[in-house]
């Protein structure tokens, strides 16, 4: 084996540990929140005991709870946050990246809404939704995900308007379609794993948000993470509801995740039409 063979060798091995690592990382608390969901509150109190006697529990428990609300409120919340971010977003990246509308003015002030403390801007939206009689309804939680989500899908998308080539939509235009219709029927199909990829990223902002929930959410309107938190009681931690609690809460995402992920490989697969 010459110096070049060993370099290789001792490179693939390294990055082969690195990965292995990371895949650990991530998946051994994801394994001890799956363990402790099973566990009786005894078994709970050794946190390396992985020879038990599974119990269901903790999962007749939480589904007893008002936890199926909270999953649909938070569901709710996320879906329609999304959807209205994304009506804005798309004509807004789409504008500023083929128009350049504001300049790079515009382009970096998007971005200002993420730097702004929360704290800034639950106050006037609770004082509007109180004098609107909304308050403790999901409605004051949307709009304030909004503030952040809508920035940063638009932020998100510009880059992909950025890489479409300005030929495509020049030919369509040649061949008799609108400014619209090219965008609907050209540009758009070419920046569909953007969307999806913003999508999920969206979605899992306004799917783990807590504080805007907090302040802003009613009783029955609470979110899945306020839900979540409300397993911190008086009596202690109750961590096996809370692990139960947590699981249900990362179902969605992952299977948005794995659901999209084929799709965005398949698109970008298939591209668009190069210069």
């Amino acid at each position: 084996m010459n110096s070049y063979q060993k370099e290789t060798f001792l490179f693939k091995t390294v990055r082969i540990l690195f990965i292995w690592i990371s895949i650990l990382t991530v998946l051994i608390p994801f394994i001890w929140v799956i363990l402790s969901s099973f566990k009786s509150p005894s078994d709970l109190s050794d946190a390396t005991n992985v020879f038990f006697t599974p119990i269901l529990k903790n999962w007749i428990n939480v589904f007893n709870s008002g936890i199926p609300i909270n999953f649909i409120n938070s569901f709710i919340v996320a879906f329609i946050t999304i959807l209205i971010s994304l009506i804005v977003g798309l004509p807004a990246a789409y504008s500023i990246s083929k128009f350049k509308t504001g300049g790079n003015f515009t382009k970096l002030g998007i971005l200002i809404a993420e730097v702004v403390p929360s704290a800034t801007l639950v106050v006037p939206i609770f004082l509007a939704s109180y004098y609107l009689e909304i308050n403790g309804s999901i409605l004051p939680v949307i709009f304030a995900h909004l503030t952040f989500i809508i920035p940063i899908i638009t932020w998100f998308l510009i880059g992909f308007f950025d890489a479409v080539p300005n030929s495509l939509e020049e030919q369509a235009l040649i061949d008799g379609c609108t400014r619209f219709g090219a965008l609907i029927k050209i540009i758009i199909p070419q920046v569909l794993p953007g969307v999806g990829a913003a999508s999920i990223f969206g979605f899992v902002l306004s799917w783990n948000d807590m504080f805007y929930a907090l302040i802003l959410g009613g009783e029955n309107t609470q979110t899945l993470p306020m839900a979540i938190a409300g397993f911190n009681t008086f009596r202690g931690v109750q961590l096996g509801e809370m692990s139960v609690a947590i699981l249900v809460s990362a179902i969605p995402t992952i299977i948005l995740s794995f659901f999209i992920q084929k799709r965005l490989i398949k698109m970008m697969g298939g591209g668009a039409i190069k210069e």
